[in-house]
């Protein structure tokens, strides 16, 4: 776990080499060995100095979150967090220097080990990622990282790294004063004893611990320090609408801490550490952004004894924005593509979408030019069938029509080798009835990429009534191979994610007909953590679009199609208005060309405003309750598989706010039994909408929680 050895001239080399994980993390037990070598080597007195290292090609992930949320309560933690920071103090009150080689990644916990040696040295791998990113789980540095940090590169600086968990290489770690020195991996321990024999010796003593230490840039008490707090709350506010406990513990820890000894500024870390640790929001962001996106990552629910699939060739039909998109990711991953469309100017075209991202980032100096061209070679433009032979799957991207779907399947099918995959990228068509214009429908499979294809990290699968094991095991290797993370529903009209997340758009667009002020049903859309509000949303997805959607369902459905109050806003606004969305400058918003988007004016002639509008919070519920009950039905009805596989599609899939975990951990988060009683209230003051489905409300009978509590 730790690795100890002393050389002949007095260097001591403690190398973390936890075997039985992939990383090193921090837990109990490598903690107590890893501070067992530290007192070891200061006792020693032949010791001149230790080098602290890693064995593995990455050096300290960070904290086992596993072991951070099996506590015993809040003094149980305060009672740890204060032994994590007395043994870090002891390293920097040892009297010997040391010195962190830092090899490989070294994040959250990972860095603060090297903050408290008394140098630092990174191999020059821009591979490794250095930070403290502990905000994005909801959790603060709480090994002296909101301490050390504004110590050594100033508040200002350390501030954004901190509330945006911003991860950097090794390059610009030393750009940023995270690191004194970047060198190449060959001469790193070479390097760091280096240090430690010639400059080490004087430079035993911490800053922050010799008389007179100022902070770098200015105290907190100050005309800079002031327009940095006060400017930083509001953009905080602003930008977090206060969800966010971590956010505001880290301003609140820097603040109070850099105003005392580093001594007492560590007590106050940890008081703040342990308020993130019990917050409910802290608990819903790791179990959902790290556990179950973690599990989803490693294909924890992939069928069984199905041999993984390699990837070599893979054809994509139609180079429109999604086809693109797709085919970027593919070829990104080391994959040839073969992207197809109805016209070489076309298929050329979405090469080109390729082209320009790749010559961005070689001009940001992210790759270069060889990266750029050799990724261009593995796509290969046509529009001849022909070409896709040998292909291991084959993506259909075309427009959302089942006769254009169905006769680009047939002619796919035509000259694909048996077992080949066919997977339809389609956001709304149910995948059973796509799959009856193909000859092998348990080779036939959804795979619904998100806009754009190479930001958006979830790929939704749908399983076909006739899909095979083999086929979802197959597709699954693919997600994985592209670096998505894939969520497995069972086939529906409009599947999981497009199914609720409709819900929040449609909510707001009845508010609208209500009479509801627009501003308000936005703003309140943002203020509950989604990132847009849900008209700005039908906008940027298009109202156009939305009514394609609700006459092919409608015309699908038949006499069972249930209109919906937001049916006759989209007509009204596409048909009779001529307003679809932002493609066209105008929708519920207009889009100048020389400004920022504003709503339109003329929506209160079309929308009469109530006049009593309902208070915020009312507003917000609904957005938000909509989602999850939504969900809880898709659960009830075995669309999507699990409350985990449900919570990582929301935010993953359309950004349902990460505060909250999901939709399902919203529920959660309320308590199933109260969550049910509001959503009746709701039901009965605003639409059977919201009525909880019997799942919720046996839930709620028997007093049964979706998580552990």
């Amino acid at each position: 776990m730790i690795d100890y050895s002393v050389d002949a001239d007095g260097i001591v080399t403690i190398a973390w080499n936890m075997t039985d994980r992939s990383m090193n993390v921090l837990n109990t037990e490598s903690m107590t060995e890893y501070f067992k070598a530290v007192k070891q080597a200061i006792a020693d007195k032949a010791v001149k100095g230790v080098i602290v290292t890693s064995k593995k090609p990455e050096f300290l992930a960070g904290a086992d979150l596993a072991s951070v949320t099996k506590h015993n309560g809040a003094e149980g933690l305060m009672a740890n967090s204060n032994r994590l920071q007395a043994e870090l103090r002891a390293i920097e009150k040892s009297g010997k220097p040391f010195v962190a080689a830092i090899n490989g990644t070294a994040l959250g916990g990972g860095y603060e080990l090297c903050l408290a040696c008394h140098y630092r040295i990174a191999a020059d791998n821009p591979k490794t990622l250095i930070g403290l990113p502990e905000v994005t789980i909801g959790l603060l540095p709480g090994g002296g990282g909101t301490q050390r940090l504004p110590r050594m590169i100033g508040l200002r600086a350390a501030l954004p790294l901190m509330l945006e968990g911003k991860k950097v290489n090794p390059k610009k770690a030393l750009e940023i004063g995270l690191v004194e020195k970047v060198v190449p991996p060959a001469d790193l321990l070479a390097e760091a004893k280096k240090w430690l024999l010639t400059e080490g010796p004087a430079n035993v003593v911490k800053p922050w611990d010799k008389r007179g230490f100022k902070l770098p840039d200015g105290p907190v008490q100050s005309p800079k320090g002031y327009e940095t707090f006060g400017a930083g709350n509001s953009m905080l506010r602003e930008k977090t609408y206060d969800n966010y406990p971590a956010a505001r513990n880290i301003m609140s820890c820097v603040y109070e801490g850099c105003q005392v000894d580093i001594d007492n500024g560590l007590k106050i870390e940890s008081r703040y550490f342990v308020n993130c640790v019990m917050s409910p929001e802290a608990q819903n962001m790791i179990r959902s952004l790290f556990f179950a996106i973690g599990d989803a990552n490693k294909l924890a629910s992939r069928p069984k004894g199905v041999p993984t699939q390699e990837y070599k060739k893979v054809g994509i039909l139609g180079a429109g924005m999604m086809g693109a998109g797709i085919a970027y990711v593919t070829a990104q991953a080391g994959v040839a593509v073969v992207l197809l469309d109805s016209t070489k100017a076309a298929a050329d075209k979405g090469k080109a979408y390729s082209q320009g991202l790749l010559d961005k980032q070689v001009g940001q100096k992210r790759i270069d030019a060889a990266r750029r061209d050799a990724v261009l070679g593995l796509v290969k433009t046509t529009t001849d069938y022909a070409d896709l032979a040998g292909c291991d799957m084959v993506i259909e991207a075309v427009f959302e029509d089942r006769a254009i779907k169905a006769d680009v399947t047939r002619k796919t099918e035509a000259v694909l080798a048996p077992g080949t995959i066919f997977a339809s990228n389609t956001s709304t068509l149910p995948i059973s009835g796509l799959a009856e214009a193909s000859v092998r429908p348990d080779d036939f499979i959804g795979l619904h990429f998100f806009s754009p294809v190479d930001k958006m990290p979830l790929v939704e699968i749908i399983r076909g009534q006739k899909t095979s094991d083999a086929c979802l095991a197959r597709a699954m290797d693919y997600v994985k191979k592209i670096r998505k993370t894939p969520v497995v529903v069972n086939d529906s009209r409009g599947f999981y994610t497009s199914r609720v997340f409709a819900t929040y758009v449609n909510e707001g667009i009845i508010m609208l007909a209500e009479g509801v002020a627009p501003a308000l049903i936005d703003n309140a859309g943002r203020m509950a953590g989604m990132p847009v509000g849900p008209l700005a949303l039908a906008d940027e997805v298009s109202i156009e679009l939305m009514l394609k959607v609700q006459k092919q369902t409608r015309k699908d459905l038949g006499a069972k199609y249930e209109a919906r109050p937001s049916d006759a806003v989209a007509e009204l606004m596409v048909d009779k208005l001529g307003r679809p969305g932002k493609k066209a400058a105008k929708g519920f918003y207009d889009y100048p060309a020389d400004g920022k988007k504003r709503l339109w004016p003329d929506l209160a002639q079309h929308f009469k405003l109530a006049s009593v509008q309902p208070d915020v919070r009312e507003v917000k519920r609904r957005l938000m309750y909509i989602q999850s009950i939504e969900t809880a039905r898709c659960l009830e009805e075995g669309v999507v598989l699990s409350p985990s596989d449900a919570d990582v599609g929301s935010i993953l899939g359309w950004g349902f706010a990460p505060f909250m975990g999901g939709t399902i951990s919203q529920i959660h988060t309320v308590g199933v039994e109260k969550f049910v009683a509001e959503a009746d209230r709701m039901a009965q003051k605003h639409g059977a909408r919201f009525s909880p489905p019997k799942l919720l409300r046996d839930m709620a009978a028997n007093k049964k929680f979706f998580y552990a509590a």
